[in-house]
Parts: C-alpha cells; structure tokens; sequence
C-alpha cells in the first residue's frame, strides 16, 4: 500500500537544484522520489547516533582484511 503524499514547498540553491534534477533524469526516477530519499537518510542520521548497518559491515569487512595493519599503525 502506498502512502499518501502531502505537498510542500521550499527553496534551494539553483545548483543544487540543477544537480539533484540531472539525477533524476540519469536515474530515471522522479524528483520527488529523491528529495524523499534525501529527507528518510537524514531522518535516519539524526536519530540514530550508531552507525548505520551498512556502515558496520563495511567496518568488520575493513577490520577483518587489514587487522594486522591496523595493529602496526596504533604503535
């Protein structure tokens, strides 16, 4: 089931504009649907102040390949 939408308006820097419009277009997607994207990631940011579930798999991945690295860098 999809949600409803509510309308708002705002303003943004013409260039960011430009740039988040020629995503939409490489993508294929509604600019809309990438200034929804946009808001859900920074929602998500700011309420969770652990990492992300990507993030941490990508730092096992990192920790696990270069732990020896690591523990020569710390000395």
């Amino acid at each position: 089931m999809t949600e409803s939408r509510e309308k708002f308006a705002t303003q943004v820097a013409p260039s960011i504009l430009a740039e988040v419009r020629q995503l939409a277009s490489q993508e294929g997607r509604q600019l809309q649907a990438l200034v929804q994207e946009a808001l859900v990631d920074l929602i998500e940011k700011r309420k969770n102040t652990r990492p992300r579930a990507a993030v941490i798999v990508a730092y096992q991945g990192s920790h696990d390949k270069f732990a020896a690295l690591y523990k020569q860098l710390a000395k």
